[in-house]
């Protein structure tokens, strides 16, 4: 069975593959042991914590293939960015010059550097490795998160936003951040990419054009690319849309990638997610449901057949999908259809 849970440290070989399997421009996963030990340390401390309200938290989730034990997958969630290092976007704006005089009027998109979505919480560090990519399992990957959100809304912020992988070949080479490198940076992409994943930001504020930067004058290649997501990152994009995220004009600094944001209760997800009280029992059903426990350090997910008895607030799963669940008769757990 695929479940999800969160990593523990024995699960460092493994995060360690995925960080290198993902290659150029993943950010939050930089394939560097120092990092990984400590992301998977703030992670454990994350899920024992006791939290009222959202802080420096990371949570971060293992899809686990439980019949051979191996770690297929990872996705995670920030509660807060930007409370201890400075979270960086461009925002897309518009200038006008005009002059009545001569009948000229002339709009010119801008980006500015801002530090807008400190404190929003981030749906993040998403990644399947390709022989798992069906059965719906990169669906799962993603969405189980809203559900934990929706059980445990304290510990997390109003706005969520997901930075979208922006537009890269297969060396690395961002022609956003080309134009920005010979400018500004003299640093290519995959370095400038690889310090901000091991925490060296400081680069950003040093050499960081600080005027609004004229989007006309940028090179055609790096114009094209503005708030353009990766191939392999559409799908994602399309989740998360269906979901109720939306551009707000928002893109990477590096990338040029958009983010997305919603509003924490109108995430689909967490919106019509139901709580439900476990009958162990026969299936009749063939609707697949997202099922998760209702718990944080011990936290489950599965996806399976199960029978909802919605009007009672109940649901019929398996035993196989209960003991995975580590969940008994009369436990609580929250559902959505997938």
């Amino acid at each position: 069975m695929i479940i999800i849970r969160p990593i523990q440290n024995s699960d460092y070989e493994s995060l360690h593959r995925i960080a290198v399997e993902s290659g150029h421009g993943f950010t939050s996963l930089p394939v560097n042991e120092e990092l990984l030990r400590k992301r998977i340390s703030r992670a454990e401390a994350s899920f024992t914590k006791e939290v009222t309200q959202p802080g420096d938290e990371g949570y971060l989730f293992v899809m686990e293939d439980t019949e051979t034990g191996t770690v297929v997958g990872t996705s995670g969630i920030e509660a807060a960015v930007g409370l201890d290092d400075a979270f960086y976007h461009y925002h897309l704006g518009k200038v006008v010059h005009s002059s009545r005089e001569l009948g000229i009027y002339n709009t010119v998109e801008t980006l500015a550097l801002c530090n807008d979505y400190t404190g929003a919480s981030e749906i993040c560090t998403l990644f399947l490795s390709e022989g798992h990519r069906k059965n719906n399992n990169g669906r799962f990957l993603s969405r189980f998160r809203f559900l934990f959100i929706a059980e445990h809304t304290e510990r997390f912020s109003e706005t969520v936003i997901a930075e979208m992988r922006g537009v890269s070949d297969e060396q690395g080479r961002s022609p956003f951040w080309d134009w920005l490198e010979e400018h500004f940076f003299s640093l290519d992409f995959p370095t400038a990419d690889y310090l901000t994943g091991i925490g060296k930001k400081e680069f950003i504020a040093e050499l960081m054009p600080k005027y609004p930067i004229y989007v006309n004058l940028l090179s055609d290649e790096a114009q094209k690319v503005i708030n353009k997501v990766h191939t392999k990152t559409v799908p994602a994009l399309r989740l998360l849309e269906a979901e109720g995220f939306a551009r707000r004009g928002y893109v990477d600094i590096f990338d040029g990638g958009p983010t997305v944001e919603a509003s924490r209760e109108s995430i689909k997800t967490v919106r019509d997610s139901n709580k439900c009280q476990v009958i162990i029992g026969d299936v009749s059903d063939t609707e697949n449901y997202i099922i998760c426990n209702t718990k944080v350090e011990q936290f489950r997910g599965v996806q399976v057949s199960a029978s909802l008895r919605a009007t009672a607030n109940q649901v019929v799963i398996s035993q196989e999908a209960a003991d995975a669940l580590q969940v008994g008769e009369g436990d609580w757990v929250r559902l959505i259809a997938n």
